[in-house]
């Protein structure tokens, strides 16, 4: 299959910047229900890019797992190799695609943790097989195979048998704090809708950009 030859044409309603709210974050919040509304496959998935001190990106799939005023929340294992990387330069971006209703959200911004109570109230509402896999886990350090993670969860499991799983130290959330979010809407004749929201002064400042 050559990929140049794969196209789509999009005819979706426009966006303008009389349409949007002044506060990105509730523009996010319609859009994000719209998705919800629409029974999307993992409708919080977004992409995190991260990288090193030196520069050197890398990106892969999260879960949002809360958003207001103050950023976007997920969780992961503090020891992993995003969290490294993330510690050491604490600056991120994340991308919302939503192919079916041929929209995009950017986000850029600065990375801090949340707070203990905030991870441990998210803990303690996942799934137990969840809690125990965070603690099996020794996130993108290699293994031998599958059995010794599957060995080390039953030994897991046999510790607490009729126990609380606690929240493990090294696992928690983090929260980008955006600087500037970016609302995309696909177009006819590739000629998209980008607007962009700036934070200035602790204001948010719309701006419309060419495709």
């Amino acid at each position: 299959m050559d990929a140049s030859s794969l196209r789509k044409e999009y005819t979706s309603a426009g966006l303008d910047k009389a349409d949007v709210d002044p506060d990105p974050i509730v523009q996010f919040q319609e859009w994000f229900e719209k998705v919800i509304d629409a029974d999307l496959h993992e409708p919080n998935a977004m992409i995190l890019a991260t990288a090193t001190a030196d520069g050197k990106p890398s990106a892969r799939t999260v879960l949002l797992k809360g958003y207001d005023e103050r950023g976007f929340v997920f969780y992961t294992n503090y020891e992993g190799r995003k969290a490294v990387e993330l510690e050491s330069n604490p600056r991120a971006a994340l991308v919302f695609y939503w192919g079916e209703l041929v929209r995009q959200v950017r986000v850029e911004g600065t990375i801090s943790r949340v707070s203990v109570e905030e991870s441990d109230e998210y803990f303690a509402s996942r799934p137990r097989g969840s809690r125990l896999g965070a603690w099996a886990s020794e996130q993108s350090r290699v293994v031998d195979g599958r059995r010794t993670l599957e060995q080390k969860l039953h030994s897991l499991q046999a510790e607490y048998e009729n126990r609380e799983v606690p929240r493990p130290p090294f696992w928690g959330g983090y929260r980008v704090e955006p600087e500037a979010i970016e609302f995309w809407q696909g177009r006819e004749d590739r000629l998209h809708d980008r607007l962009v929201y700036r934070r200035e002064d602790g204001a948010w400042r719309i701006e419309r950009l060419q495709p």
